[in-house]
């Protein structure tokens, strides 16, 4: 036993002497990275005189980043390990190219898109439009890349000069929407599920509840799917002339390119007009220096990369200070997942979004909110919290306009039709009028293993437990708690778009749109960006053109978090250039992110009521 003791007594002292150690190295790392922040003057980026811009975006476009502590972001740089999947800003980008516009020391724009992954057809309409704004200011834009897939070939189909490199291909497929279905899992697991519903087209439970897709389901979302493929052709064709072998979508005609192209996908794009020259990443580097001459510093063309050229932007760019009381209005982004409680960026919590437009409610200087939404929906109470402050808004005398991005519908469009008015793009997946609930139980499973529950209770009110079997009784409330706030959707609707109940229904049941038909069926009132969104509510609130300033998000940071962030933001230039975070590309990575990306859905279902207005078909492949 004494020898046991001594060991023991030993071992701690080891351990307790690591512990220390790292504790020093912490210390003296936190100190040193301190000392640095005060010291180090900030390294602006120069902006070569006629050089290209290179465009590199890595990851999907998004109405707002998601959320990352600074501690957290700083070991992303440090390890190349990077959040799942990267985001970026569409906002900034497009402020990016609009300074590029009107910056002559950009003599071009170079496309390089290998890492961009798509991210909602809206948002890339919006970068192609601003794309398309600096070619009319008479300068190139070159796209360069060994592959294209579908989204990188749309940006890529603005530029005036298309290079692929003969190994390569470019990737047109077509729209694709397919979901995972848990009925047989579930029950394997002895998983009860009590689902509840209402809406003949309101299939966000079918995953949960059947093996296959629902006629009714497949009917829907082949429509607005296919409107959807119809706009992204157009965009193409808008600027390159393919053949039309390419667009029909028919394998046949496919094949028949392909193999009169000698089987070559490289050959084939070039002979179908998909691009303008095949060319090894040599040659097209030779190609960009004979354009905008050689740097010989780093010996390719000269030219400033994405990032580069927003760090240069903003050290440039000196604080503007606006006039005391200077009217405001205010763009506020809900985007995620609607849930309960407070969220940060990436997600919609009822509480921490009817916070902010609290916040503008209460200041004097905004004058107007535009609420731009990228949503699928979600809990129907933080829903209905978020529509109340926007009631508060309206009657405060501060006009809404909601801006529909890539997606606004079920909660989405509940909250839009709190506004004054609402502006969607051709493209954004809307609708999904119709309600849910859902919920799991697993007693079966419990008994399984051996585990029982009994137990007893006061009243005869329903008893809602997960290890417990639903009772009809509780069943009965929540079905009846579904149609009634179903039949609530429907006259808030009617009341905000000047319909009836009935014709709602007619275009209700859950059914999904685009924007372009949601016009034609009265859920919107015009298509257009956010910019036109600012200036109609800038009109509602009779404010002058140039009179106003818009007021976009900011990341709030606690005292020390914006410590941290400025600590870690110096010592991130230490570190070498690394590769770009990008998404899984090996075959095991790829479809465990997408089981994760279907179950992990579960998470965001958090109504204390349990009923949602959620459509999880709004997603496209």
């Amino acid at each position: 036993m004494k020898l046991l003791r001594n060991l023991l007594s030993k071992l701690w002292r080891i351990i307790n002497a690591t512990r220390i150690v790292l504790l020093n190295v912490i210390f003296f790392v936190l100190l040193i990275l301190f000392i640095t922040v005060l010291s180090t003057g900030e390294d602006i980026p120069e902006v070569p005189e006629d050089g290209l811009l290179v465009i590199n975006p890595h990851g999907i476009l998004v109405e707002e980043e998601t959320y990352v502590a600074p501690f957290d972001m700083f070991f992303q740089e440090a390890f190349n390990s990077g959040p799942e999947i990267p985001e970026v800003n569409v906002h900034h980008l497009v402020a990016t190219i609009n300074e590029a516009i009107n910056d002559e020391r950009i003599g071009g724009i170079v496309l390089d898109l290998r890492h961009f992954s798509g991210g909602g057809l809206s948002k890339m309409q919006m970068v192609g439009e601003r794309l398309n704004a600096f070619r009319e200011s008479g300068r190139p834009v070159f796209a360069v890349g060994d592959y294209y897939t579908q989204s990188q070939y749309y940006l890529a189909s603005h530029a005036d000069t298309l290079y692929l490199n003969p190994m390569g291909a470019v990737n047109i497929e077509g729209f694709h929407y397919y979901q995972m279905y848990f009925k047989n899992l579930l029950e394997k697991l002895k998983i009860n599920q009590h689902i509840f519903q209402v809406g003949q087209y309101k299939s966000a439970v079918e995953p949960f509840m059947r093996e296959d897709m629902s006629a009714e389901a497949r009917e829907a979302n082949q429509a607005w799917l296919n409107e959807l493929w119809t706009q992204y052709l157009n965009g193409v064709q808008l600027h390159r002339d393919i053949a039309p072998e390419i667009a029909s979508g028919r394998i046949e005609d496919f094949m028949r390119v392909f193999e009169r192209s000698g089987n070559d996908q490289a050959q084939m794009a070039l002979d179908s007009g998909l691009v303008d020259r095949l060319a090894s990443r040599e040659e097209m580097r030779v190609d960009l220096i004979n354009m905008a001459g050689l740097d010989t510093d780093k010996n390719t063309y000269r030219h400033i990369t994405l990032e580069d050229y927003q760090h240069a932007l903003r050290a440039a760019q000196r604080p503007q200070i606006g006039e005391t009381g200077q009217p405001e209005v205010a763009v506020i982004v809900g985007r995620g997942a609607i849930m309960d409680g407070s969220r940060r960026a990436g997600e919609i919590g009822g509480d921490s979004l009817a916070a902010e437009l609290r916040e503008a409610r209460l200041n004097d200087n905004v004058k107007a909110v535009v609420l731009r939404i990228d949503s699928p929906g979600g809990s129907a109470f933080a829903s209905e919290i978020i529509r109340q402050e926007i009631v508060e808004l309206r009657e405060a005398g501060k006009p809404v306009v909601a801006s529909m991005s890539s997606t606004a519908a079920s909660g989405g469009y509940w909250i839009a039709a709190g506004a004054d008015e609402i502006i969607a793009a051709p493209t954004t997946i809307t609708g999904s009028i119709g309600v849910f609930g859902l919920f799991l139980t697993f007693e079966d499973s419990l008994e399984h293993i051996g585990v029982n529950m009994d137990g007893l209770s006061t009243t005869e009110m329903p008893y809602f437990n997960t290890a417990k079997q639903l009772e009809p009784a509780a069943e009965q409330l929540i079905q009846n708690s579904i149609e009634q706030v179903y039949q609530q959707f429907l006259t808030l609707v009617a009341d905000a778009r000047n319909m009836t109940t009935a014709e709602v229904h007619e275009v209700a049941q859950g059914r999904v749109w685009t924007g372009q038909a949601a016009l034609d069926l009265g859920l919107v009132d015009a298509l257009g960006e956010i910019d036109l969104a600012i200036a109609r509510v800038a009109e509602l609130a009779e404010l002058e053109a140039d009179s106003f300033k818009v007021s976009w998000p900011e990341t709030h940071l606690s005292p020390a978090e914006a410590f941290v962030a400025e600590m870690f933001g110096t010592a991130m230039t230490w570190l070498p250039e690394r590769e770009a975070a990008v998404q899984p590309s090996g075959l095991a990575e790829k479809a465990l992110l997408q089981v994760w990306q279907d179950v992990k859905i579960l998470n965001q279902f958090n109504d204390q009521e349990g009923v949602y207005m959620r459509c999880l078909q709004c997603k496209v492949d």
